[in-house]
């Protein structure tokens, strides 16, 4: 079953955004608290939205979407990024994934956007596999550019001294 995050949902978000990033090999990055992800989903202006998988026979949360809206300068519209996709290790396999997925596709089509983005990282071959079985396009010729820490901080002072 997949259904909207509610604010009953916020533990269990934050424990599987730690196991997706302890997956990811960087745990040490997933510093997000629970009142900041409240607050982000769920506050005066949401940041993101998310979606909960649960299993069907015990009701267990066994997976979740967390997704935001972009937008398009050459097409004029929204579209949606997916920030996270994560199902619990026993529930792999088990179509959760899949549903999310539709999920997402199908609010994007009722939402009028054009696009459904996400990322994935180059060594995750069964993500990748599970991506292409779904008719996704690569964009290999793209790169991801992030600016952090240091390099954020001496941009910035940039337009201090302009």
């Amino acid at each position: 079953m997949i259904r909207a995050a509610t604010e009953d949902d916020i533990a269990a978000i934050r424990a599987m955004i730690r196991e997706l990033a302890a997956y990811e090999r960087a745990v040490e990055q997933a510093r997000a608290t629970e009142e900041q992800l409240r607050e982000a989903l769920f506050g005066p202006h949401p940041a993101a939205h998310a979606l909960i998988a649960e299993d069907d026979t015990t009701g267990e949360t066994v997976g979740y979407a967390l997704w935001f809206p972009r937008f398009s300068t050459w097409t004029g519209t929204r579209g949606m990024h997916l920030e996270d996709l994560y199902v619990r290790p026993q529930a792999r396999g088990g179509g959760h994934g899949r549903a999310l997925l539709a999920a997402l596709a199908a609010l994007c089509l009722r939402s009028g956007f054009e696009r459904f983005e996400w990322w994935v990282l180059d060594w995750n071959e069964p993500a990748i596999g599970f991506y292409k079985s779904l008719g996704a396009d690569f964009l290999d010729e793209w790169r991801v550019c992030r600016l952090t820490g240091d390099g954020l901080n001496a941009l910035a002072s940039a337009a201090d001294a302009s």
